[in-house]
């Protein structure tokens, strides 16, 4: 009884003194991760292309000393609303002192143009820029609506569907509903693409193509393909 008492108790010990064991070094671990040894020195920004990523950077430097884990990630998103060129963003801590910010940046599909300039959207219709002068390689914007509307969004989908060598070459992009948009190329001093919705994008790309083959720019001017499979010249 007295050995079977010692071994329980041998046991128990040995079992008290793991666990002690593991808890300091949790402990430990946490107090680490807390403490100045893992604070931000570093704010790298990744995917800044537009942007100036000093800039950025600088917009965050109040997440400058903190551990790592106290990164206060609505704080960020709060300076990051400042930058509209920004569409997503991710935040990356990598110990020991580095914060790494990986952003997204909107892509400018078109402009509009108003009283205070030109201002430039993205797909989405969300405004980028304002200048006095209409950016080069971008088309100008008519469409119903404004850039809220589903006429837009169509159009800005159209838009960033289209292959680059096309997209440079658009003109003015023109949408009343989300079913009717056409735009004009600088192809054969200005020639018209009906191309309707913004569905089968690579069907009307193809039957596009096609009637470029056919009926060169300069000899026509419409085309259109709002029916996927039949292409219409005019």
């Amino acid at each position: 009884m007295r050995r079977f008492t010692a071994r329980a108790r041998r046991r128990r010990i040995i079992w008290l003194c793991g666990l002690g064991a593991v808890a300091l070094v949790v402990v430990g671990t946490v107090g680490a991760a807390y403490s100045p040894l893992f604070a931000v020195e570093r704010i790298d920004i990744v995917g800044a292309e537009s942007l100036d990523a000093e800039t950025v950077a600088g917009a965050l430097e109040d997440q400058m000393g903190r551990p790592l884990p106290l990164v206060d990630e609505s704080e960020i998103k709060a300076e990051l609303l400042a930058f509209p060129l920004i569409e997503t963003y991710s935040v990356e801590s990598n110990p020991p002192h580095e914060l790494v910010v990986r952003i997204v940046e909107r892509t400018p599909v078109a402009v509009v143009a108003s009283d205070a300039g030109f201002t430039t959207l993205d797909a989405a219709g969300v405004p980028l820029a304002t200048s006095a002068q209409q950016p080069e390689g971008l088309p100008l914007a008519e469409v119903e609506g404004g850039p809220s509307s589903e006429a837009f969004a169509a159009a800005g989908q159209v838009l960033r569907s289209l292959p680059a060598d096309v997209a440079v070459r658009v003109a003015t992009i023109r949408a009343s509903t989300p079913d009717d948009v056409s735009f004009d190329l600088t192809d054969g001093g200005g020639v018209r693409v009906v191309w309707g919705s913004a569905s089968d994008t690579a069907e009307k790309m193809s039957v596009l193509e096609a009637g470029f083959r056919a009926n060169p720019p300069g000899t026509v001017s419409m085309y259109d393909v709002s029916s996927a499979d039949v292409l219409v010249v005019g």
